[in-house]
């Protein structure tokens, strides 16, 4: 491990909610967990829409409230740009969120049932556990005119 690692795992305490996010087109999935990896609460579905993402603060709300804890991270892949709704929602609500690499996520399947199986409620536990071990990043939103240069950036002229 490394300094940067070892730095990501000390933000995680005790107090700490962990939530794993599978991100998809139209449905995610989210599971919680404590400092342990214990699974708390039960899985949420919501949809990515404006409604599905003010369920989604609601059930984090719940769960922190349900199990005293003070702080919350979240996780999930950069599938696509259907994370980028999530990511804005999240910082709007001043959540921390981070990022995990889909390769981690697919390699490390297979560590708790010896099942390479494919299914979003497994990929969002495993999405947490990796938060959980400090195998993530934070990712970076510009804004403002950062966003504009960012847009313009991709923009051909042919």
């Amino acid at each position: 491990m490394n300094y940067n690692q070892n730095h990501k795992i000390a933000q995680i305490t005790s107090n700490t909610l962990i939530i794993g996010i599978d991100i998809a087109k139209h449905h995610h999935v989210a599971r919680a967990q404590d400092y342990r990896g214990m699974e708390l609460g039960s899985t949420c579905f919501f949809d990515n829409t404006q409604e599905g993402f003010r369920a989604f603060i609601n059930w984090i709300h719940q769960i922190k409230e349900s199990y005293e804890m003070e702080s919350v991270i979240t996780g999930m892949e950069p599938t696509g740009h259907y994370w980028l709704n999530l990511a804005h929602i999240l910082k709007e609500e001043q959540i921390k969120f981070v990022t995990v690499n889909p390769l981690h996520v697919k390699h490390s399947k297979e560590l708790d049932d010896n099942s390479p199986t494919k299914n979003d409620v497994k990929d969002a536990i495993v999405i947490a556990q990796l938060v959980k071990d400090g195998r993530n990043a934070e990712p970076t939103i510009p804004q403002g005119v950062f966003t504009d240069l960012r847009v313009a950036k991709k923009l051909r002229i042919y």
